[in-house]
């Protein structure tokens, strides 16, 4: 029988999707560390566990991630069972089976088939066989979670997947550069035209009305940066949960991550 325990994960970006291959990772028997920012570019703080690193902790469907201070702390943590979130932009130098790139830049950003003995990369941007062993599908449709081991996933559209009805308009993005307020909070609900905060004094609205279940970190933005996200099914008990879009992308990774360690131990 394979001990999942002996293969480290390192997952590159704490995002909500990110979260969902970490959470898939964590719940199976992988220990996992994630390297983060900062200040993270998440935008569903309430499932990401990037907030570990600005809230010192975030429970995410009964699995906590914890912000650790170094290599050697992290390594601890995920021997006991919790998440650990490094403050890092360098993969740190530990025994590693696996790594994740989940950071969702729509681009390589550095990543390698030589950084670990197996390299997942999520969505358009890498190439598996090149840039890594496997990719995974990201793009809403048939092809969501499918493990691409030669090739590409779906080319990026910049135009966000389809929820309740609503696409592009469900997104917020910053129409000019400067310092981000929020007034609105997460879980209230909105309606269309309604002002959600201001980026130098000027207010950002919501184009629609539903629940706001993304809110950038208060800070400096640069045009056209995606900071929160409008969900129009007006369900505020979602706000915690995993998304089926994270949820079949970390099923996705687990499925690649078997296949691979089959194929090692065979």
């Amino acid at each position: 029988m394979i001990d999942l325990s002996e293969h480290l994960v390192v997952v590159r970006g704490g995002g909500d999707l990110g979260s969902g291959v970490i959470w898939r990772m964590r719940r199976v028997g992988f220990p996992v560390v994630v390297l983060e920012l900062e200040r993270p570019l998440s935008v569903r703080r309430t499932v990401s566990y990037s907030s570990a690193i600005t809230e010192g902790s975030i429970l995410i469907d009964g699995i906590e991630g914890v912000r650790v201070a170094s290599p050697e702390e992290a390594i601890e943590v995920a021997d006991h069972g919790s998440v650990p979130v490094l403050l890092s932009r360098e993969i740190p130098r530990f025994p590693i089976s696996v790594i994740i790139d989940a950071r969702l830049a729509k681009r390589n950003l550095g990543t390698t088939m030589g950084q670990a003995p197996f390299v997942v990369a999520l969505g358009p941007g890498f190439s598996a066989g090149s840039d890594c062993h496997a990719v995974v599908e990201t793009m809403r449709g048939h092809r969501l979670g499918r493990v691409i081991w030669d090739g590409s996933a779906a080319p990026n559209t910049g135009v966000p997947g389809e929820i309740g009805g609503a696409s592009a308009e469900r997104v917020l993005r910053a129409g000019s550069g400067g310092e981000l307020v929020w007034t609105a909070s997460f879980g209230d609900l909105v309606e269309p035209g309604q002002s959600l905060g201001t980026i130098d004094g000027a207010p950002v609205r919501a184009k629609i009305g539903g629940t706001v279940r993304g809110l950038l970190l208060p800070g400096p933005v640069t045009p056209g940066l995606k900071i929160g996200d409008i969900d129009p099914r007006c369900d505020p008990s979602a706000l915690r949960q995993i998304s089926d879009k994270a949820r079949s992308i970390g099923g996705g990774v687990l499925e690649a991550v078997l296949v691979w360690i089959g194929g090692e131990t065979r």
